[in-house]
């Protein structure tokens, strides 16, 4: 059973979620500030559910902290409206986010996306394609990439690159289709889980990110191309 940590100040809204989400077979623990919840992550959570309004330490520096210390999934619940703190959020490492109010079927939809990429393997029978060698069913090169589908780790030669589950899944994803563009719609539906909504800029924030933490390339060329108005492009050699 995935424990949900649910950390919120509005007690009648976690009580509430508790309830939901534990009726749809999650174990929930819940913190009612930020500090609370860092003192919590000792324990073995499969995702985080963070408020943005709370008391004794906010939800943008309960997140920068929980990324020094783990790449566990987050998902943000911010007010309706609160953009700067979405793409703040999203550029802090967080796989989503949720504006309230919201409902409860796409909450519980959207945890169980976030859990399926964070947990199952890739799919192997994905087929091979130029520049990509496939070691056994868990293993995936790519001009000196390494990535292992099961544990969802990534490696640059032998140095680990820290990737959240939503960063491991776009570079997946673009390496499996290299040559082929991939469209922002389709990343967020296969990746994120969710359809693409208009000022959604969660596929590029995630991107934005994942270009950060990949080294340079020896051949010099960028791992990915823009496509504007289409998607995304791995560039292969």
């Amino acid at each position: 059973m995935s424990k949900i940590l649910l950390v919120d100040d509005d007690t009648e809204l976690t009580d509430l979620l508790s309830e939901v989400l534990s009726l749809s077979g999650f174990n929930v623990d819940v913190a009612n500030n930020g500090q609370e919840a860092l003192n919590k992550l000792e324990q073995d959570y499969s995702l985080i559910l963070l408020d943005i309004m709370m008391p004794v330490l906010n939800g943008i520096e309960t997140l920068k902290q929980i990324r020094r210390r783990s790449n566990i999934p987050v998902m943000m619940l911010t007010a309706r409206g609160d953009d700067i703190d979405r793409v703040l959020g999203l550029e802090l490492g967080a796989d989503d986010y949720l504006p309230k109010p919201f409902n409860d079927r796409e909450l519980v939809a959207r945890i169980k996306a976030i859990l399926r990429r964070s947990e199952s393997n890739a799919l192997d029978t994905a087929e091979n394609t130029q520049g990509i060698q496939k070691e056994d069913d868990h293993w995936i090169h790519f001009c000196g990439l390494k990535l292992h589908t099961k544990y969802q780790q990534t490696f640059y030669k032998t140095q680990e690159l820290s990737l959240t589950s939503s960063e491991y899944a776009l570079l997946e994803a673009l390496i499996l289709s290299q040559g082929e563009p991939i469209t922002r719609e389709e990343l967020s539906m296969n990746v994120l889980g969710k359809p693409l909504t208009p000022f959604d800029r969660s596929i590029d924030m995630h991107m934005s990110n994942l270009r950060k933490k990949l080294p340079p390339r020896e051949n010099g060329l960028p791992w990915f191309k823009t496509l504007r108005g289409r998607g995304y492009l791995l560039i292969s050699e």
